[in-house]
């Protein structure tokens, strides 16, 4: 019974290249890797992480996959390869065919697990990046099964039906053809359905993943979930030799069983939003370095004690023109105090108001005597006149009045500019009028 449209069968699965040869069951392994880190590398960078961490990782990964997927086959399938009229060394020639994914995921898991801990990496993170490119690369690695004409399903008369040739379908224990499918050419492609199926869960888990930014290991158990749905009933349509286990084969069961640890795993970590450790050294801090650190503390400190030392400086020119700037007693010239840091503007103000006593420094200098250390604090208010006993006294402190040979007797100049502000002007004036020298105050 045949069809007249079907799915045909490649005539050879093996090419050789001189004395090598090519077998496309390993070439769509290998094209699935590929595809798997190429994907792996995108969603890990999305991630944060540090570009290059797939490829380290599946150096370890998926050399314990393939040892492990052929481990599974071999353990679930030993009659195949053990026992009477059976060749052991068989169970070696892993380019016939033969990884179960249960035991690929499994040991691959184990040495995604030792390649992050050596690069301190979260494996559950890692996971959750993978995930999809898993899935795609056993959706390109079940074109393996086509070229080995293998894992194919019940006899099928539909336009989509796989041809399998005579060679190549079901035999008895004895190795004889059976007899109940020797005359059906075309089969159920369950290749072509979980490769379809698989390339439907990789899409699935990046729609997911971006709806609802699944984390914690969350995307890959969503991808072994849809896997496994799809896989459970692939496997009741196929027909090749199976453990039973209740009228069901095993792989049906193991789906079931992971099926419903995936999905419990979902709900338990649904609340699970803490940070993950995806490898991105922390970025460098401003003097994260210890020698810039120090420089930087000891810059900064200087930085704003410039201004603090540049304030008390004042311009000599503009404090020659200050009135009464030195005709202070030797007492209030010594401290500091904070007011005599605004004087120079109270007093440029007073001069901006007063432009006529601020061209006659030689009247300042005079009552100069008056104006104490409170003045200078509080410039707008005007000083109360001292008695004659304080005027006298106050220029026998004053060094430069008593070497100044040119102003006379200079208890007289002070009383003269204790009287008015007036008079002191007057005076200033007729010193100067006379030709009498003028101390330089500079």
């Amino acid at each position: 019974m045949q069809p007249v449209a079907f799915i045909p069968s490649p005539s050879q699965g093996v090419w050789h290249l001189g004395f090598v040869p090519i077998r496309a069951y390993a070439l769509m392994i290998i094209i699935g890797i590929v595809v798997a880190v190429w994907l792996g590398e995108r969603r890990w960078a999305a991630k944060g992480g540090t570009p290059g961490v797939i490829i380290d990782i599946a150096v370890w990964a998926v050399p314990f996959g393939l040892v492990g997927g052929r481990l599974y086959h071999v353990i679930t399938d030993y009659q195949r390869y053990f026992g009477a009229g059976r060749d052991p060394v068989d169970a070696l020639k892993i380019w016939e065919g033969g990884l179960g994914i249960w035991g690929a995921v499994l040991l691959g898991g184990v040495g995604a697990l030792i390649g992050c801990r050596r690069r301190g990496i979260s494996v559950a993170a890692l996971g959750d990046a993978v995930a999809p490119g898993i899935a795609l690369a056993q959706g390109i690695g079940r074109w393996g099964n086509y070229w080995n004409q293998e894992l194919y399903g019940r006899p099928l008369d539909a336009f989509w039906g796989l041809e399998i040739d005579q060679a190549h379908r079901p035999r008895l224990e004895d190795g004889t053809p059976d007899p109940q499918f020797a005359d059906i050419a075309t089969y159920h492609p369950t290749f072509l359905y979980e490769s379809l199926w698989c390339i439907g869960v990789a899409i699935l888990v990046i729609w997911a993943d971006r709806r609802w930014k699944l984390t914690h290991g969350r995307a890959f158990a969503l991808y072994i979930a849809g896997y496994t749905a799809g896989r459970f009933w692939i496997e009741l349509l196929r027909i090749d030799d199976a453990h039973q286990i209740l009228g069901m084969r095993l792989n049906a069961w193991t789906s079931l069983i992971v099926f419903i640890g995936a999905v419990g795993y979902i709900y338990w970590a649904r609340t699970k939003t803490g940070p993950e450790s995806v490898g991105t050294p922390p970025p460098a801090e401003p003097g994260g370095d210890p020698v810039p650190q120090e420089a930087g503390e000891e810059s900064a400190p200087t930085a704003e004690a410039e201004p603090a030392t540049e304030a008390p400086e004042k311009d000599p020119e503009a404090a020659a023109e200050e009135p009464g700037d030195k005709g202070s007693t030797g007492d209030e010239s010594q401290g500091e105090k904070p007011a005599e840091a605004e004087k120079p503007e109270a007093e440029k103000s007073a001069e901006a108001e007063n432009p006529a006593e601020a061209e006659k420094p030689e009247a300042s200098e005079t009552s100069g005597d008056e104006k104490s250390g409170d003045e200078s604090a509080e410039p707008e208010e005007k000083p109360e006149p001292k008695d004659e006993a304080d005027q006298d006294q106050e220029p026998a402190t004053d060094p430069e009045a008593d070497a100044d040979p040119a102003t006379g007797d200079n208890d007289t100049g002070g009383d003269t500019g204790s009287d008015t502000g007036s008079d002191s002007d007057t005076g200033g004036a007729a010193e100067a009028d006379k030709g009498e020298p003028v101390k330089d105050r500079k």
